[in-house]
């Protein structure tokens, strides 16, 4: 049965003073509809989704709503003048009757429905918007970010919520766990087009490499014909002059096809780069605890952090988490009990608050300023990873252009301010990151490089997220706090946790889960056969599938240094060079066979 239109644009063409953000722009959207609206930081999502709302009027085309249907819009900025209280917006425009609903709302999305506008942070603003959208229940919802200063409880609830309602909906999100859990369709907005896929973000990727795969292909094809086409112009237009005008303009209009070939926006430079190798105990917290005003954040507590760890805090909003990182950091001290840190830390921050960005300042100076990047009497320059780099090249690495540099940071949208901290904290040598909420505002092909870069990073990674996804793909190990003052340690990312949270909760018995030590062997088992090996974890298959291509870079790297130390007259031409890549190339020969040991194991189980 075909499914009644919801909303249908019709040759939308929009421009903002610029380059054309839409041209000739065609879509309907369906009853029932559940689509994901993807697409590079900057393309024009949210743009879009206000001319579904009616908010913005195009320059040419039409927006048809079909009678009786109603269209609701998230705002991201809701305008809260005029009430006293968050629940009096949120319930402006219902029935009396209709009030419980936001209420519901509230509830699940923990939002302070008597809190003050003036004093709202903009995280309970935009869970007001939400709360009242929800409550609307209009025919199609639009959702710009909704899970953006959500905790993983109320990203949960909403998800539940989504699955359950009967309306069509619009999604624009980062959290792919949550894209690939609620939608059927996909929207993509790429260089002012916008293309459509009748499945959901799951297969998003596969769909967007394949039609870049045949853009590629025809690229190449179209640079070929015009090759051989001005070939034969040069070679033989003067003999046959008249009879062949039209293929010399048809070689124009090649041309000229080619020249409105938008290329693809490239994925950020983003490269991390460890310092000095830490000790390999990082840090080790005993009997740690911490209160504010007589409330427990958590009770006493013991966690060691080895190098090359890559630990997980979740929990929900206000549990505690960024207290937790704050005191094994060293920059809160615990009311009860010690925090030791490693030799040789190199620490390096991301901030979820933005604090280390004055919202004033141009991006320029937001790098080369910065004590910890200035170059001395260079003003155009920043050091990058102990190189100087001039600070324009250096923002386009993070997909900035000339026209940003002396814009001001509070110009920017949430994305590029991440890519900005990004850019500040990349610039750095480290071995410990501490990233508190890193992936918000993040596009999936700057989430896919970080991911990779998390990977590959020698150092040690601690990490507060929301996002399952990417935890599921970074972490280890999960400590999770859930409200109670108790800080829980899992093996592995977020599914590992939450599968292991299940298992004790069917079985009380059970004891506390215990992360297993660094290199330690399992202790001996009082049975006549041996137990088969346990089935690999998510985070596990993920390192299993990242080994090869980790163990195929060691080898090379070890055959350069080798081919270098070659030279017989190294040692006494450039001794200082000589000692760094010997030193370099025992490191890589080490990485290589624990790498080896580690696939042998993994591969090994997988077997079984």
């Amino acid at each position: 049965m075909a499914r009644a239109p919801l909303l249908q644009l019709t040759d939308i063409s929009l421009t903002f003073g610029g380059d054309p953000i839409f041209a000739d722009l065609s879509l309907v959207v369906h009853e029932g509809d559940r689509v994901a609206l993807v697409g590079r930081n900057g393309s024009g999502k949210s743009t879009l989704m206000k001319v579904m709302a009616g908010l913005v009027e195009p320059d040419t085309g039409n927006r048809i709503l079909p009678p009786g249907m109603s269209v609701g819009y998230m705002e991201q900025d809701p305008d809260l003048s005029g009430f006293s209280t968050l629940g009096e917006y949120a319930t402006s425009g219902l029935d009396a009757g209709e009030a419980w609903r936001v209420e519901a709302a509230a509830e699940g999305l923990k939002l302070r429905l008597d809190a003050d506008p003036s004093e709202a942070s903009g995280g309970e603003r935009r869970r007001a918007a939400l709360a009242k959208l929800l409550a609307e229940a209009p025919d199609l919802m639009l959702l710009d970010e909704p899970t953006n200063h959500l905790d993983i409880e109320a990203i949960g609830w909403l998800e539940t919520q989504l699955k359950e309602t009967r309306a069509g909906f619009i999604l624009i999100s980062h959290d792919r766990a949550f894209l690939n859990a609620l939608t059927r369709a996909t929207l993509w907005v790429d260089r002012g087009q916008v293309r459509r896929n009748e499945q959901g973000f799951a297969h998003f990727e596969d769909w967007r490499d394949k039609l870049w795969d045949e853009e590629d292909q025809y690229r190449h094809k179209l640079n070929r014909k015009i090759k051989a086409e001005a070939r034969w112009a040069v070679e033989g237009i003067s003999a046959r002059r008249k009879r062949n005008q039209g293929r010399v303009r048809a070689l124009g209009d090649l041309r000229a096809e080619r020249a409105g070939m938008i290329r693809r926006q490239g994925t950020a430079a983003m490269a991390l780069e460890e310092g000095t190798k830490s000790g390999k105990r990082v840090i080790e917290a005993r009997g740690i605890s911490k209160t504010f005003n007589g409330e427990v954040i958590f009770q006493p507590f013991d966690l060691r952090v080895l190098r090359g760890d890559r630990i997980a805090f979740v929990g929900p909003n206000g549990v505690g988490k960024t207290t937790l990182l704050n005191v094994l950091t060293g920059r809160l001290t615990p009311n009860t009990g010690d925090v030791t840190h490693g030799t040789n830390l190199e620490m390096a921050v991301f901030d979820q608050t933005r604090a280390a960005l004055d919202p004033n300042a141009t991006l320029w100076d937001s790098l080369t300023l910065d004590p910890s990047m200035a170059v001395s009497g260079a003003s155009d320059q920043v050091m990058v990873r102990g190189q100087p780099r001039h600070v324009v090249g250096y923002l386009k690495d993070f997909l900035f252009d000339e026209r940003q540099v002396r814009a001001p940071v509070r110009s920017l949208s949430g994305g590029e301010k991440a890519r900005l901290l990004l850019a500040r904290l990349m610039a750095k040598e480290s071995n410990l990151l501490v990233l508190d909420e890193p992936t918000n505002d993040l596009d999936v092909e700057t989430l896919d490089l970080m991911q990779d870069l998390l990977g590959d990073y020698p150092g040690t990674v601690l990490l507060v997220s929301h996002d399952r996804d990417f935890i599921d793909r970074v972490a280890t190990t999960t400590v999770a706090m859930e409200g109670d003052g108790r800080a829980t340690v899992y093996a592995g990312g977020w599914s590992d946790y939450r599968a292991q949270r299940a298992e004790r909760a069917s079985d009380p018995a059970m004891p506390a889960p215990k992360r297993p030590e660094t290199g330690s062997a399992p202790a001996a088992q009082d049975k006549p056969a041996a137990k088969a090996p346990p089935a690999l974890s998510y985070t596990e298959r993920h390192r299993l599938e990242k080994l090869p291509a980790l163990i195929e870079r060691l080898e090379a790297e070890i055959g350069k240094l080798e081919e270098l130390l070659a030279d017989p007259d190294l040692f006494t031409r450039e001794p200082v060079k000589f000692r760094k890549a010997s030193e370099a190339l025992s490191e890589r020969q080490e990485k290589l066979s624990a790498s080896e040991q580690e696939w042998l194991a993994l591969e090994e189980r997988a077997g079984s």
